[in-house]
Parts: structure tokens; sequence; C-alpha cells
């Protein structure tokens, strides 16, 4: 039957176009013009593509009644409603604001360093001494002439209480008691610039000065670098357009490539300030350092949440096309009372957040709508497919 068909197309094609020549195609050849037998060839062309076509079409219409039809085989995926939290990713150091220098507050020869490189420490520790200049031989003079002032005075205000001796006795002794505890209370503080502690708890990280070396307070005299690496944290710059989205308490996700490794941790602090350079605002972020593996200005990826939605519907980006006027659309797939068969329809989407491979669906889908997913770019609008296999949307 089929064969039938080609021929009786053929047969009328060819009537149909050779009634309508002039001249016929041994004239052509016989006449040896060039451009004749170029235009007999492109006309002859024109008309293959056509027959062609036409063979096509019956082809088609025959496969459909006999029920023979081959139909394009796609696989589906069913779009559902699920959480969805979309991160915005940024760049960033590791910071520390316990990461600090320390220097001498008096000048002297530093006598001893008690601590090592990598060594913990607490705050208040004594980290070294330098040597007083005999200071703490002077604090003993003035303790010894403390207590005489001390006697001097508390026998003048018995005297005094029994209105013996004169007032002006009485208060000398007591200025020169008072001036004597002053003296200690000075030399004492300034003793205390001889020891060099810990001003928190931390690392040493650098002994700078060796023991014996002549120290004195200002730059280039530090001693030690100490610092806390249990209290870490990340600054980012934000763009002003996330500013909505960006709020204290909302989860973060610190990668750290050169570690290979992350952490959970949530926004501690966002700025209150635009800067007019880069209109952003600075958002701290902590960094929890329990095996100490973190180190200031350590390279760090920061994901900060910045939307969230629990009933989102997500599809893959592959699936999605878009048309000459800019609108985007997926082909929906519904059952057409045939196993395993469906049509086909094009559906305009509007997508929101894309997160990795998949794209948020704002309107267009809804919960339980089966899309075509492979297959997507090659089948038409109203076309009838064959479902290859069912996805669920992961």
């Amino acid at each position: 039957m089929r064969n039938i068909s080609y021929f009786l197309i053929v047969t009328v094609l060819l009537v149909s176009c050779g009634g309508n020549q002039p001249t016929s195609i041994d004239d052509v050849i016989a006449n040896g013009n060039l451009e004749s037998l170029r235009a007999k060839k492109s006309e002859f062309s024109i008309q293959q593509q056509q027959l062609t076509a036409n063979i096509q079409l019956i082809d088609s219409a025959i496969a459909s009644k006999s029920g023979e039809e081959k139909l394009p085989l796609v696989t589906t995926v069913i779009a559902t409603a699920q959480n969805f939290n979309h991160y915005l990713e940024l760049q960033g150091n590791v910071k520390t604001k316990q990461n600090v220098l320390i220097y001498p507050e008096m000048s002297g020869t530093l006598q001893r360093v008690y601590v090592k490189e990598g060594q913990k420490v607490s705050k208040g520790q004594i980290l070294a001494s330098i040597d007083d200049g005999g200071m703490s031989s002077q604090i003993a003079q003035l303790r010894t002439q403390t207590e005489l002032a001390k006697t001097t005075f508390e026998r003048q205000e018995r005297l005094w209480e029994q209105k013996i001796g004169s007032e002006i006795q009485y208060l000398q002794a007591k200025a020169q008691y008072e001036a004597n505890e002053s003296a200690i209370k000075q030399a004492e503080s300034q003793l205390g610039k001889s020891t060099i502690r810990a001003p928190f708890s931390g690392i040493i990280d650098n002994v700078i000065k060796d023991q014996g070396t002549v120290v004195s307070p200002g730059p280039g005299s530090e001693v030690f670098r100490i610092v806390n690496l249990s209290d870490m944290y990340i600054e980012v710059d934000v763009p002003e357009t996330h500013l909505s989205g960006i709020v204290k308490g909302k989860d973060a996700v610190v990668y750290f490539p050169v570690l290979g490794d992350s952490v959970h941790t949530k926004i501690r602090q966002t700025g209150n300030f635009i800067n007019p350079n880069n209109r952003a605002f600075t958002v701290e972020i902590p960094v929890p350092n329990k095996n100490g593996n973190i180190k200031p200005n350590l390279t760090a990826r920061v994901n900060l949440n910045d939307y969230s939605n629990a009933e989102a519907i997500l599809i893959p980006q592959s699936i999605i096309s878009e048309n000459a006027e800019g609108d985007q659309y997926v082909y929906l797939a519904k059952a057409n009372g045939t196993e395993n068969h469906a049509s086909v329809h094009r559906q305009i989407i509007v997508t929101g957040k894309t997160q990795g491979s998949v794209v948020e669906i704002l309107s267009g889908i809804s919960d339980g709508d089966q899309l075509v997913k492979e297959g997507a770019r090659s089948v038409k609008d109203g076309q009838n497919v064959e479902i290859l296999k069912n996805n669920s949307n992961e």
C-alpha cells in the first residue's frame, strides 16, 4: 500500500512538472547551453525536495492510522514543592581581634624570657622580665621609711587626741606618712612595668627579642606576638542590594580551599554603614576553630543565606528554553490515555533564584506537574511522545 502511494505521488508530480516544461530534457541537453542545464538541474532539485517532504507527511499519516507511529522518546521529572535555601557566595580572609605585638613599658635589659614560640599562655601569665635597675631595693627602703612614718603618725595622733602637742606636729606626721605610702604605690606601679604579662589567653606566635637584649618602649622594640586562635572571624563586604536578605542570625557556610574543609556558623554582626566607594556593607561571621587549623589571613569562600522558601518549586536549569521574545518556557507532559504516551505542551514560566543546577519557579508550574527532561530540546508544542523513564526532581 505504501509503495503504491509513493508511485502515485511521484507520477502525479512528474506529469505535472513535465506538462509545464516548454522544453524537454533531451532538447536542453542537445542544445548544450550551460546556463540552461544548470537552471534545469536547480528546477529538479526543488521538485525533489518538495517530493521528499510530501512523502514524509504521507508516511507520518500512514504510521498514525496503522498504529506504527514512531514517537520521540523522552524522560520526565515531577515538580515537587520543597524547602529551598539560597546562598550568596563571597570571598573573605580569616581575622582575629586578638593578634597583637607586645611592647615593653620600661627601658632595660630583657633579663628573662619565660615562654617559647608555639606555647599556650593564659591571660596575666608572666612572659618575660626586665632588669628593674635596683628599683626593688628602693621600694624596700621606702617601705622601711613608711613604717617609721606610720609609727610617728600614730603616736602624734594619740597625743593630739589627748590634747598634748601641737596640731602642726600631728598634721606634719600625717602628711609624711601619706606621702610615703603614695611613693610606694608609684614605685610598685613602675616596678610592675618590668614584668611583661599576657594581655589575653592565646599562643605565643613569635618571640621577637632574645634574652639579654636591651629594650625600650616604642616602635621597633616589640618582644612577642601573641595570637588567640579561638576567637576567629571573617569580615566580608556584601553589596547593598542584599541589605534586606543578609541579617544577623542567618546561616553561613565557610569553606577553606586550602584545608578542603568547611564550617557551619551564623552571621554575628552586620554593618550599619554603606561604603560609598563600593556600595557595600560589612558582615562579620565567627569561625569556630576547635582543632586550631584555621589561621589568620587564611582565604575562605563564604556562603551567606539570603533567601529561603519552604514551599519552592525547583527544576533543573537544563530543561528551560527561551523564545525569540525572551520568555522562558518548559514542556509539560500530559497523559493521553495510552500507557507511557503523552502529549507535550509549551508552558511559559517565571523564574526566581538559582542555586547550583536548579532554579526556583515563581509561576507557570504547580506541584505535581510532569515536565519533559531529556529530549526537551527536540520536542514541539502539541507533539505526542513516549515517556521512557519517570524521574523525581532531586
